[in-house]
C-alpha cells in the first residue's frame, strides 16, 4: 500500500451554542446556522472519520488502521495503543458560551465508561473582543464549596475567567473545571474521548424549551479543586517546530511555516498538521498537494519524508 498525506470528510456537529463561523471562516459545509464543532479527525464509535482523497476515498479510518497499523499509527503507537487512533481533533465555533464541565481521567474514564480519559489543549483561532474563557477555580477551593456555589447559581464567582486573543493556547489536564466563552473559533486537540460531565449551562433551554441533563455527582470525583496554570506560552521561531504542549498523550508543535523545510520522521508516531493561518502545501512522492486554514491533514507514520511549504501557521501533533 501507498500511502499518502490522508485528508477525512468533516463531521459537523450542531450544538446549542453554535454559529456560522465554520463556514465563514473556514468553509466547512455547514447547512446550520447552530453549527457548533468539525470533527477533524475521529474514531469515536458512531462519528468514525472517512477519507476524502486519493485511492483510499470512502474507507473509515479504523478499517486503515485495522488493514495497516503499523504504517498509519506507527510502531510505537500501534504498541502503546493497539489499534486505537488515540486522539481527536477538532475545529469548534462558540457564538454563545459553552457550559461549564468537567473531563474525567484515564483511570475514573475506564472504571466508569471503559474510556480514555480526556486531556485537551486549545489553540484559539479567531476571538471577538473581551472573549473569554473559564479555566480552573480562582484560589483553591474543595467539593463543599463547590457544591455551595452550584446550588446558589455563584458558581461563576469562584472560577477563574481568562480573557484571550488569537494564538493564544490553553492546555486542560483532566479535572479542570473549564468552559470556552462567546466569540471564540478553536483547534482542539484531545485525547479520543466524548465523555463530559456538564455542571452548570447557564439555565438555558433547548429548541423544545428543556434544560440539558446535568452531571453534578459524576463531576464531584472527576474535578481539581486546586488552582491551575493553564495558558502556555511558546516561541514561534519561523521555519521551525516550536514546542507549545508537551504531555504523554500527545505533543504539540507551533510552525510559522514561511517558504520551504524538509521533514523527516522516525515512522514511531503518525503526524497531524492543523493549519490554522495561510496555506501550505506537501510534496511527497513527486506530487503536491495544497491546504489553506481550517484544513487537517493526517501524515501515516510510513510517511518519513517529505517538504513543507508556503505561507502559513501550523500546528503539529504527534506522540512522543
Amino acid at each position: 500500500m501507498k500511502l499518502y498525506p490522508l485528508q477525512f470528510e468533516p463531521i459537523l456537529k450542531e450544538r446549542i451554542w453554535g454559529g456560522e463561523k465554520l463556514k465563514t471562516l473556514l468553509h466547512k459545509p455547514i447547512t446550520s446556522n447552530i453549527t457548533g464543532e468539525s470533527w477533524e479527525l475521529s474514531t469515536v464509535e458512531g462519528d468514525v472519520s472517512i477519507v476524502a482523497n486519493g485511492e483510499l476515498k470512502g474507507k473509515s479510518l479504523t478499517e486503515l488502521i485495522n488493514s495497516f497499523p503499523n504504517e498509519i499509527l506507527g510502531t510505537a503507537v500501534h504498541i502503546r495503543f493497539g489499534k486505537q487512533f488515540p486522539l481527536l481533533f477538532k475545529y469548534l465555533d462558540a457564538r454563545e458560551d459553552l457550559s461549564i464541565q468537567v473531563h474525567p481521567n484515564d483511570e475514573l474514564a475506564k472504571k466508569r465508561h471503559n474510556s480514555f480519559g480526556k486531556t485537551e489543549m486549545w489553540y484559539i483561532m479567531q476571538a471577538d473582543d473581551n472573549a473569554r474563557i473559564i479555566v480552573g477555580f480562582k484560589e483553591n477551593s474543595n467539593a463543599e464549596e463547590y457544591l455551595e456555589n452550584l446550588e446558589n447559581k455563584t458558581l461563576l464567582s469562584i472560577l477563574d475567567d481568562v480573557k484571550v486573543k488569537s494564538r493564544d493556547v490553553f492546555f486542560l489536564e483532566t479535572g479542570t473545571v473549564h468552559a470556552i466563552g462567546a466569540g471564540l473559533v478553536v483547534a482542539e486537540i484531545q485525547q479520543t474521548s466524548d465523555i463530559t460531565y456538564r455542571l452548570y449551562d447557564f439555565d438555558r433551554l433547548d429548541a423544545n424549551g428543556n434544560t440539558r441533563e446535568l452531571h453534578v455527582d459524576l463531576a464531584l470525583e472527576a474535578i481539581n479543586y486546586n488552582k491551575v496554570e493553564t495558558k502556555k506560552l511558546y516561541t514561534t521561531n519561523s521555519n521551525q517546530s516550536n514546542t507549545v504542549v508537551d504531555c504523554p498523550y500527545f505533543t504539540t508543535n507551533f510552525i510559522p511555516l514561511d517558504g520551504a523545510i524538509s521533514v523527516s520522521k522516525s515512522g514511531e508516531s503518525f503526524t497531524v498538521y492543523m493549519c490554522v493561518e495561510g496555506s501550505f502545501e506537501i510534496e511527497y512522492n513527486h506530487s503536491k498537494i495544497q491546504y489553506t486554514k481550517g484544513e487537517t491533514v493526517l501524515i501515516p507514520a510510513a510517511m518519513n519524508a517529505f517538504i513543507l511549504n508556503g505561507k502559513a501557521s501550523i500546528l503539529e501533533i504527534y506522540i512522543s
